[in-house]
């Protein structure tokens, strides 16, 4: 290994309130599931991404699970979802009962293809979930046409697109319902957590019911429902909250890694494919992603391997939904995912990276690229 510190892929930066909003917490021992900086929280995030409702939860998974049960998805419903996206899309829908229904990518954005969506719905459709893949937005205007014309609804998992832009709407505004992940390698993070948002009322009112073991909120310890314990602590929304507050820093110090990276690989396309963002977009670049063009000759495994070596922590892009065991499909075939999935792998991208950082990891995927 080359004697020089690590790189790692992600680097969870506290530069705000975090620390003096926890203290308090601790201080003031509200430290549970009720508390100021959990209304506060929900008030502010909702406000950022342009809903009237924000409900926080246990992590991103729970989240999609309360937005479907608010769906009533149920055992027979059927949810279309891009066989391209991490696991938690595709079990959410099956923690319901529903079977989740794969589309494959469209190979520029790498998000689900809107041209492939209305041919895998059928009277047993109930919803759509759009993947804001690694933060860039899925084209949402035709799935929103297809929605309305089949009576769907449609959930944004924004789990990695935290302030990314749809044509002026930030992603979770859009759908609805938009689902978030505060885990501790997204732009923002609460270690563990999670976000609902909406503008229906009625929506909010039953994922807050369901959340909180299904306890009326007019009597206490009155149970109408069985619902579940999804509830984020006091403690982790004080973190959310410090973090809110310096996203505008976060997403521009991402934008600056992007452009040196770009910058510095500008010598290597004929090597690798960096990212792209569409003019109607505004990626928030939650990981920068390169493929590997087809004639490299080095394998993406082994260039994880080989980056490993030299200090460098890498990750591949995820597996398609249909390869895995629990959702192995052959009746249906997804070339551009597979394709995808099998050249990609995310670079370390996170606000604490100098320039030095990134001009020696660019040096050593093209040096390998090339081997």
């Amino acid at each position: 290994m080359i004697n020089r510190p690590r790189i790692p892929l992600v680097n969870p930066q506290f530069n705000g309130n975090e620390k003096k909003y926890v203290l308090d917490c601790i201080d003031s021992t509200w430290i549970s599931s009720n508390g100021k900086y959990i209304n506060e929280f929900e008030k502010k995030f909702a406000e950022f991404c342009g809903t009237k409702y924000g409900i926080t939860c246990a992590n991103g998974t729970v989240a999609l699970h309360l937005a479907l049960l608010a769906h009533n998805v149920g055992p027979g419903d059927e949810v279309i979802v891009p066989t391209l996206t991490y696991i938690a899309t595709a079990n959410a829908v099956t923690y319901c009962g529903g079977r989740p229904v794969f589309v494959d990518s469209e190979p520029q954005t790498w998000n689900i293809d809107p041209n492939r969506i209305e041919e895998k719905i059928t009277k047993k459709t109930k919803g759509i979930i759009v993947v804001h893949l690694y933060g860039h937005p899925v084209d949402m205007d035709p799935i929103m046409v297809l929605a309305k014309k089949y009576s769907l609804f449609v959930i944004e998992d924004a789990a990695e697109a935290h302030g990314a832009k749809y044509k002026n709407q930030t992603s979770g505004s859009i759908g609805d319902t938009g689902c978030f992940s505060f885990f501790g390698n997204k732009l923002m993070t609460t270690g563990e957590g999670g976000m609902i948002t909406t503008n229906d009322n009625e929506l909010n009112q039953k994922m807050r019911l369901l959340r909180g073991q299904g306890m009326d909120p007019n009597k206490r310890y009155w149970f109408p429902i069985v619902g579940y314990n999804y509830r984020m602590t006091n403690v982790q929304a004080a973190i959310g909250l410090g973090q809110l507050e310096k996203i505008t820093f976060h997403l521009k110090k991402r934008r600056e890694i992007v452009r040196l990276y770009n910058k510095h690989f500008q010598n290597h396309l004929d090597l690798i494919e960096v990212p792209i963002e569409k003019s109607w977009a505004q990626h928030s670049f939650w990981m920068f992603s390169i493929l590997l063009k087809a004639d490299v000759k080095v394998t993406r495994d082994s260039l994880i391997e080989l980056l490993e070596h030299d200090g460098i922590e890498t990750r591949p892009l995820f597996y398609p939904m249909h390869v895995l065991p629990p959702y192995k499909e052959t009746s249906s075939s997804f070339p551009i995912a597979e394709d995808i999935a099998m050249r990609g792998l995310n670079l370390p991208t996170h606000s604490m990276l100098t320039e030095e950082n990134i001009r020696y990891i660019v040096e050593r995927v093209a040096y390998h690229c090339k081997m």
